[in-house]
Order: structure tokens, then C-alpha cells, then sequence
């Protein structure tokens, strides 16, 4: 199996590495360190080896960050991982709801005075520049420094080192030789010599590479320098490269990580860096020798997140093998979930199906499979400590995804243990599935952006007095990163979208030591056929569906929809059935023709 269901988190060891860190931070002569959920690519998923806030705090949540002080050790996290993070860390550390109270908040209150040091290959550019900017006028000091968690982590697992491979061009669409060229004309017509490149899936898709540094997610750790002349300095372990170094050809010259810096130090010119993702050291290495800096972000993000016509076919092709796997499974489950099974039998179950396609490389994260309480985590990840047996009555939250060659899935569906389930269960689904629908069948203009559009997904729990507590849809990779920037349904995102992006549309409500609820689909933005029945038309843009797995009806309150929400989801249901049923077995065919009856 893919995932192992160990728990990762023993609160009980957080005292004495608190304690051993104070020690450290007494040797170095500090007041306080920064500790992130980041290593020195500034993605967002991290090898075992960079895992230090889970290392010293127990809590185990994909973002968030810890700052420990002489006298106080605050973990701080958003919205979602507040439950989480009260269950998973020990009483010397405070869970702090974080963006409502800003770190620099929070140290002017617990540290009037002293020195904060942090690693600077964990930190961006922006963020210490944020921070310093709201510090600025109190005496409290910002330092660099060795990593002093790393001092103290004796058994810390090694650097990741595995292999590189090639992405094959019929599912990439476009040849590395042609990326680099037209980034590299970017960077010629902005006036800049050079752009220094830390993301890992920026890294891989320019080069249409992958790798198997980080667990779930296809990417390689390195370091690239891509020059105007549309040439790479590529900074990676040999071990990793040795099948891919045919495939990078002799415009991608290949050097030790180590010897990163030097050549950073030897550049000329502009070098572009991205403020929001670079770290502060590579930034320091640069002002240090001379050099011209011009922040105006990565080149290879947006060409990145607007997939081209092969990897939008390749992901919608993934997103059907993925749909009958789930189909397969959902026929089963219905079979199975009042006979005593558990959280952990359908992560396993789940995961089985995809693999019985033959093609699945990974899960594309962890499974997310709570069921009645468990349900209202919302990154819950279930393990022997917490696995639960399903009860009739309850209903289950099933957040998962595959990765295959040709694309990355990510769908959840929230189903009902049993035939019985509460009134106030159905209602909060109805209200979440409107505004599902509702984000479906959007149109708007050409230039709006995912804060323009997130609210369409909330209304109708606003109507009624409630809403949750993450963003509406995240931005996801072709074999790539489950989460992907910069596209987003977020109400801090001003990115417009593109057509070819692909997002998740998830909204979900939570009731803390009750239930959970989300439902999700992945969409991509598409021009939207144009009208001719006024006289000043827009440029305007849709979504369309990459996933079709059926939505359980039993869940649904009908008398709460409205016709054309009828109208939708019962088209939805017909093209699940379409689509998937040539791809089925009787048993599941027939589970599935059931599963899609007009509402």
C-alpha cells in the first residue's frame, strides 16, 4: 500500500525537544527560532528529512509554522487545522489562529525585546521582509542562522535522493527545448539575464522531468538557473539524473547542488527571483556579490498552471480511469459500510480499486477518509490510534486522488452509513451541493479572478448562517503537485484565471465532534461559447468537468433545489453513467445505473 496508517504524531515527545531547542538557542546566543512547515525548495509538500515542525511539535498539518521563544512556543495555523492541531500537540506549545493574529503581533506581546533567529534557505524573501516591516521600530532583531533544529534531531532522516525520469512528450505537449525557449524570451524581453528557479513542480515541468522526492507528489529536488539564451544550469544529486541525462541534451548542464551559490555569485546582469518562493539565502548570495535583483515572480508558474490540449486530454482521460476505480469502490462500499468495517478497510479498499487499473503511480496525498466526528478534521488522516468503525446513521467524508502518467485526480464525496441519516446532515449537504452547482455552472468575464469568484460557493451556506473554514479550490498539476499555485478559488487569491487551468471546486461544512461534509470536483477553465443576442458581448470563460463520479442523492433534501440545480446535477448523473459505464464491470454498471436515477 501506498499509504501506511502509523501515527505520526506523539505529542509526548514534544517537551524534551522543546526543551533541547531552548538549549541550542541558548548556545547561539538567540531569543527565539523560527521553525517552518518548508525546506529549501519552498514547495508546500516536504520530505522527511525537512519535517521539523512535525519533528518537534507532533503536529503534522500540510502549512503552518512554529516560533519558540525562552518562555513560549506558539504553533500557528489556520483554519484548517485548528482541531487537529489541539489533538496532536503537547501543552508547552500554543495553537495560535493564525492569519487573525500576525506573528509580529504575537512576538511584540511575548517578546518585547531580543534577537529571533531563523534559517535562511526556510524563509522567502517576502516573508522576512514582511515581518521585519511590521517589527520595525521595536527591539526585537531578525538573525540567519544554522539550522538549530537540525543540531538537535540526531536520528533526522537524510536528504531524499530519488531518481529523476522523463515525462514523455505526448503527455507534456510540449517539448523542454520549446519551454525554455519561450521563458527564456520572456526573460529577454523583461531585460533579464537570468531567473533563479527553487519550485520543485516548476523545476520538473520545465524540463518535463518528475521524480520521487517527495512522498504522493512526482517532483525532483533541485535547483535551476534558466539563462536568456534559453540555456539551464541544473543543480541536482548525479544519482538522481543518470536516466535523464540523454533526455536534458546539452543546453541543461547539470552540477552538484553544492555549487549552487558559486554560480549564483557568478552571474551578470538582471536575475529575476521570485519574492513569494525564493529563499532569503539565495537572495543574500546575490545582493552579496552586486548583483541586480528584479522580483517579478517565477517564469514558469502561470505557463505551468494553463495546461496545453495534451495535458488537459491526458488529465481528462485520468480523471475516467480514476471514476470507475471510485465506482468500483462506491458499489462495494454500499455493500459493506454497516457490516462492522472501519476508516482504515476504505482507505484500503479505495486504493486497491485504483490500483486494479494497472497505471495508478501513487496516491496523490494521503486519503482523508472521518467518518461521523473524524469527519469535521479536515485534513484528518486516519491511523491505528484513531481508525473508527463505521455506525449506522453516521456519514463519511472520502477526500482522495491518484497519480497516473497522463494526470492528477482529486475528488470527495461524502456518504451515508446506512439508510437513516439525520435531517441536519441533509441539509448542510443540500446547501453545500448548491453551491457546488453553483460554482459549476458559472460564467463571467475574462480577467476576474478566484477571489472574484469564491463567494458563488458560499452563498448558500451564508444564507443560512454558516461557512467553512478553507478555500474553495485549489490549483492542481498535470503528474505534478495535488495543489498547485497560483490559480485559485480563494478569497486572498487576485490571479486572474486562464483557460487550461485546472482547479478543485470543494466547498464542505464541518461541525465539530459531529460530522463533516465536502464534495468535490476538478474543473478547467475554458472559453465560453459566445452570444449573440446583445450588443456588448465580453470575452467570457467557464469551467468544465474533469470528474465524474456520482453524487449520493440519498444525501440530498430535493425540496431544497431549485429547478435548473435539478436540471444540472441530473445531466451530471447522465454523463457519470455515459461516460463511465463502457468502463464497468455488470456489477459496478449496475450499482452505477442506479446511483445516477433522475432526481
Amino acid at each position: 500500500m501506498f499509504q501506511s496508517f502509523e501515527n505520526p504524531s506523539d505529542p509526548a515527545h514534544g517537551p524534551a525537544r522543546l526543551e533541547a531547542l531552548r538549549v541550542a538557542m541558548t548556545d547561539a546566543g538567540v531569543d527565539g527560532f523560527l521553525i517552518p512547515r518548508a525546506d529549501a525548495h519552498q514547495g508546500e509538500y516536504v520530505a522527511p528529512h525537512d519535517d521539523r515542525l512535525a519533528w518537534l511539535t507532533g503536529f503534522t498539518g500540510s502549512a503552518g509554522f512554529c516560533c519558540a521563544l525562552m518562555d513560549q512556543a506558539g504553533v500557528f495555523v489556520d483554519g484548517r487545522y485548528r482541531l487537529q492541531v489541539r489533538q496532536q500537540v503537547a501543552d508547552v506549545f500554543t495553537p495560535v489562529n493564525w492569519p487573525e493574529v500576525k506573528l509580529a503581533a504575537w512576538l511584540v506581546a511575548h517578546l518585547p525585546s531580543g534577537t529571533l533567529a531563523f534559517d535562511p534557505w526556510l524563509h522567502t524573501a517576502g516573508q522576512i521582509e514582511e515581518l521585519q516591516g511590521a517589527l520595525k521600530g521595536r527591539a526585537i532583531t531578525l538573525t540567519p542562522t544554522a539550522n538549530l533544529v537540525d543540531q538537535i534531531w540526531q536520528d533526522q532522516p537524510a536528504p531524499p535522493q530519488g531518481k529523476a525520469f522523463v515525462q514523455p512528450l505526448e503527455f507534456a505537449g510540449e517539448s523542454h527545448a520549446d519551454k525554455r525557449k519561450r521563458l527564456a524570451a520572456e526573460l529577454a524581453k523583461a531585460g533579464h539575464s537570468a531567473a533563479v528557479i527553487t519550485l520543485p513542480d516548476s523545476l520538473c515541468w520545465l524540463l518535463n522531468i518528475r521524480g520521487a522526492d517527495i512522498p504522493r507528489n512526482p517532483v525532483a529536488h533541485g535547483f535551476a538557473i534558466l539563462h536568456a539564451d534559453a540555456s539551464v544550469d541544473l543543480f541536482m544529486a548525479a544519482d538522481k539524473l543518470v536516466d535523464v541525462k540523454d533526455h536534458l541534451g546539452p543546453d541543461v548542464r547539470c552540477h552538484a547542488p553544492k555549487a549552487l551559490v558559486s554560480a549564483l555569485t557568478g552571474l551578470s546582469g538582471t536575475v529575476r527571483l521570485a519574492k513569494d518562493s525564493v529563499p532569503l539565502a539565495i537572495v543574500s548570495a546575490l545582493s552579496g556579490a552586486g548583483i541586480d535583483i528584479a522580483y517579478a515572480g517565477d517564469p514558469c508558474e502561470l505557463p505551468k498552471a494553463c495546461k496545453n490540449t495534451a495535458e488537459i486530454t491526458g488529465t481528462a482521460e485520468a480523471h475516467l480511469r480514476d471514476g470507475a476505480a471510485v465506482c468500483a469502490f462506491l458499489a462495494w462500499f454500499d455493500a459493506n459500510a454497516t457490516q462492522g468495517i472501519t476508516e482504515i478497510d476504505v482507505t484500503q479498499r479505495l486504493e486497491n480499486c485504483r490500483r486494479d487499473t494497472n497505471q495508478l503511480r501513487d496516491i496523490s496525498f494521503d486519503t482523508i477518509a472521518g467518518t461521523g466526528p473524524n469527519g469535521a478534521v479536515i485534513h484528518y488522516r486516519v491511523n491505528h490510534d484513531s481508525n473508527r468503525t463505521l455506525q449506522k446513521g453516521e456519514i463519511m467524508v472520502l477526500d482522495s486522488g491518484g497519480q497516473y502518467v497522463d494526470g492528477t485526480t482529486d475528488i470527495t464525496r461524502t456518504l451515508p452509513v446506512g439508510s437513516t441519516i439525520g435531517a441536519p446532515e441533509k441539509r448542510a449537504f443540500t446547501l453545500v451541493l448548491k453551491g457546488m452547482i453553483a460554482v459549476s455552472q458559472l460564467v463571467w468575464p475574462k480577467g476576474l479572478a478566484g477571489r472574484d469568484l469564491e463567494a458563488f460557493g458560499r452563498a448558500p451556506l451564508w444564507q443560512a448562517g454558516m461557512d467553512f473554514d478553507h478555500g474553495l479550490g485549489h490549483g492542481v498539476g498535470a503528474y505534478l503537485c495535488v495543489h498547485e499555485g497560483p490559480q485559485r478559488l480563494s478569497r486572498v487569491s487576485d490571479v486572474p484565471l486562464k483557460p487550461g487551468m485546472i482547479l478543485s471546486n470543494e466547498p464542505g461544512y464541518y461541525r465539530e465532534g459531529a460530522f463533516g461534509i465536502r464534495i468535490e470536483n476538478l474543473v478547467v477553465v475554458e472559453q465560453a461559447p459566445s452570444r449573440k443576442d446583445g450588443d456588448d458581448h465580453r470575452e467570457m470563460l467557464q469551467f468544465s468537468t474533469l470528474t465524474y463520479v456520482p453524487i449520493d442523492r440519498r444525501m440530498i433534501l430535493v425540496n431544497m433545489l431549485t429547478a435548473a440545480e435539478r436540471d444540472w446535477l441530473n445531466a451530471y448523473h447522465q454523463e457519470c453513467f455515459t461516460r463511465l459505464a463502457p468502463r464497468l464491470d455488470a456489477d459496478t454498471k449496475l450499482w452505477l445505473s442506479d446511483a445516477t436515477q433522475p432526481v
